[in-house]
């Protein structure tokens, strides 16, 4: 008898060439599938809500496999943390319907992108914000983000090598708020495009550091090109926080 099972799981994508499988280098599915044919004896392919790029992390990515090896789901849980290594663990495993697909039914995904504007690095958050070493404006930012929100064409934030069939997409929330000595940038959504929140990111700091006015973010959306709009922001500076499904939140913190 087949049972399914959703995985929630955590990983520092540093080391990772992304989500999937390639040719060279480590993949998190790689890691996640070879750590389940070892602890369940047999292959194991899992589906994922989204891949993550490369240097990309994650707190709540969520997948899914199928099985008729009869395991719990601490079991499943403790085995995949016994041999999965260091930079990714699972953090929950749920037993859930056989036609769950991780992907087509998320509902919205919570993505966080951060920053340290700050002259004076912090070691103990390298690899997990974009350090501007100089003031940015939060609030503009916060002005400037509030375009995002609604039903737009995000051709101008769309990197080369996008598969997406259209570019129009509608997003719930956008938001810019300052923690700290840090400033994160808050996307909630399904659907995202190539590098999407990277170039949102980028383009930020240009209204941030007062080289743009906040108004101009709207005009490189709608102009539709990629050239308008700011560099891609490093990858080590994004985190999938989490994954909403219908009557379910897959482990998303504030």
């Amino acid at each position: 008898m087949e049972r399914r099972f959703k995985l929630v799981l955590e990983y520092d994508g540093a080391d990772f060439v992304g989500w999937e499988v390639q040719r060279s280098g480590r993949s998190v599915q790689s890691e996640i599938e070879g750590a389940l044919a070892r602890i369940l004896q047999h292959p194991v392919r899992v589906e994922v809500s989204g891949r993550t790029d490369a240097g990309v992390h994650a707190e709540g990515q969520v997948a899914a496999f199928t099985t008729r090896v009869h395991r719990s789901t601490a079991r499943i849980r403790d085995g995949l943390n016994a041999v999965l290594p260091l930079d990714v663990a699972c953090r929950e495993v749920q037993q859930v319907p056989l036609d769950f697909d991780p992907r087509r039914q998320a509902r919205t995904k919570h993505y966080r992108y951060r920053w340290l504007d700050s002259r004076v690095r912090s070691p103990l958050r390298r690899g997990r914000v974009w350090q501007v070493r100089r003031p940015l404006d939060a609030e503009a930012m916060a002005v400037a983000c509030g375009a995002f929100e609604g039903t737009h064409d995000f051709s101008a934030f769309r990197a080369s090598g996008c598969g997406a069939r259209t570019t129009v997409r509608t997003f719930p929330a956008w938001s810019v708020r300052r923690v700290d000595d840090e400033i994160w940038l808050d996307a909630h959504g399904h659907g995202f495009l190539r590098h999407t929140i990277r170039i949102v990111a980028g383009t930020l700091v240009e209204v941030g550091r007062g080289a743009r006015e906040a108004a101009w973010v709207s005009e490189v959306l709608r102009s539709g090109s990629r050239a308008m709009a700011g560099p891609t922001a490093p990858a080590h500076g994004l985190t999938l926080l989490g994954v909403r499904y219908d009557g379910s939140v897959a482990s998303e913190p504030s």
